[in-house]
Formats: C-alpha cells, sequence, structure tokens
C-alpha cells in the first residue's frame, strides 16, 4: 500500500485527507469516513484493509471546519470529551455536500476509470445513508450508523444500494431504533442489513474499547464483497 496526506478541494474550502492506494490497477475508489475521533490509526487501519482488497482509499478530515486534523481515541477520557463536543456541534448537511465534492475529487483522479463508494462508521454511517439518499455514490455501507431514525422520511429517496451492519446490543442505537431501521429499511429494494447479535457499538473499531474480532472480520468481507458487486 502506499499512502499519503492530500488536500481536497471543496466548493467552499480545502479540505485534508489521507490517501491510500492498492498495488496495481484499482477495482474503484471508496470513501472512508471516520466516527467521532477524527483521522486516527483506526482509520488508516481500515484505509489499509480496502486498499489491500484492491481499492482506492481516501479518509476525510470531516471535522475541517471545526477543527482540522484531529486525532482522537476512546481510551483517553479528555479526548472522548472533545470528540463530543465536535460532533454535536457537526453539521450533517454540509458534510453530504463535502463527500459529493470529495467523490468527484476521486472520479478525477489521474489515470482512475471507475465507480466510487463510501463507507462510514457511527457518525459516518449515518453520512452514508444520507448520501444513498441525496447523492449518485454507486453504493454505500454503514456501520452501527448513529442517528440514522431522526433522518428515516428520508427513506423514500433511497436509491442506491445501501448496506447497514447492525450492532444488536449497540448502547447508542437501543433496540427500539433498530427495530425501526429494520420495519422501515427493509422495504427499499436498495437496502441490505445485516445484525450482529453479541456485538456493542464501534465492533469493528481496532483498537477501540469495544472491539470484536469475529464480528469485524465477519463484517469485513461482507462489505468488501458488496464492493465487489457494486463498484
Amino acid at each position: 500500500m502506499k499512502a499519503t496526506t492530500i488536500n481536497v478541494p471543496l466548493r467552499d474550502g480545502n479540505m485534508s485527507a489521507y490517501l491510500a492506494f492498492p498495488e496495481g490497477k484499482p477495482k474503484g475508489a471508496i470513501i472512508a469516513i471516520m466516527e467521532i475521533w477524527g483521522v486516527n490509526a483506526t482509520m488508516r487501519t481500515h484505509a489499509q484493509e480496502f486498499s489491500d482488497a484492491g481499492y482506492i482509499c481516501l479518509v476525510p478530515d470531516l471535522f475541517w471546519r471545526q477543527e482540522p486534523n484531529v486525532n482522537l481515541s476512546d481510551r483517553n477520557p479528555a479526548d472522548v470529551i472533545k470528540a463530543f463536543d465536535l460532533y454535536y456541534d457537526f453539521d450533517y448537511d454540509l458534510a453530504v455536500k463535502d463527500m459529493e465534492d470529495t467523490a468527484l475529487y476521486l472520479k478525477n483522479l489521474s489515470g482512475f476509470e471507475g465507480k466510487v463508494g463510501a463507507v462510514g462508521y457511527c457518525l459516518g454511517g449515518k453520512l452514508c445513508y444520507l448520501m444513498c439518499c441525496r447523492t449518485d455514490i454507486d453504493c454505500a455501507v454503514a456501520y452501527y450508523g448513529t442517528y440514522i431514525e431522526h433522518e428515516i422520511k428520508e427513506v423514500k429517496n433511497l436509491h442506491r444500494p445501501f448496506l447497514l451492519h447492525m450492532a444488536m446490543k449497540d448502547r447508542w442505537v437501543q433496540k427500539e431504533v433498530n427495530d425501526l431501521l429494520e420495519r422501515k429499511l427493509g422495504k427499499n429494494p436498495f437496502v441490505t442489513i445485516c445484525k450482529y447479535p453479541e456485538a456493542d457499538h464501534a465492533f469493528a473499531r481496532h483498537g477501540g474499547l469495544t472491539y470484536r474480532k469475529a464480528e469485524a472480520d465477519q463484517a469485513l468481507e461482507i462489505t468488501i464483497n458488496f464492493f465487489n458487486q457494486h463498484l
């Protein structure tokens, strides 16, 4: 894998991003959208997973308007406070436009001819849902997306292949919410839902407090197969 830090030109500024390239010709490109912890070691590990699978992977610095270059950990109490402060001041509508611009940037990379998908974790999971409702992203995957239910009315606009990984013991997405999402999203032919009965929120966060390797490996295999099918 070759990786570098770049600047992505957006309609109202410039956003830094971590960009990883696979060996050989890429199958496609993936935007890997962070949780509330920034572009940290976990997100760089996810970038390696997808580049190892043959994809260009770009990890955007989602909090660039609030504070560029955030790099936090769920194991540091001060980082937890900062992460939630950033999260509750975050503008999803602007972020959807940022991701639309990011997808265009990837499509215009020199020598690249292919499709662009997205994968998001927690906060990024909700963004992936919104992208499938509002943009022409080729496909998207959400890991334990938080507060998707707040925008559930947009499901009627969901028009791109969308895969949702549900942690059934998620502390942030309660059982009643998962049940609602399954009822509302499950009717849409573009939606696939995978459930993990024993997993908590952030089960795929490498090095995180709730990481579960078996479920993370299973979800990654499903995700890569999904991208292989749609990208």
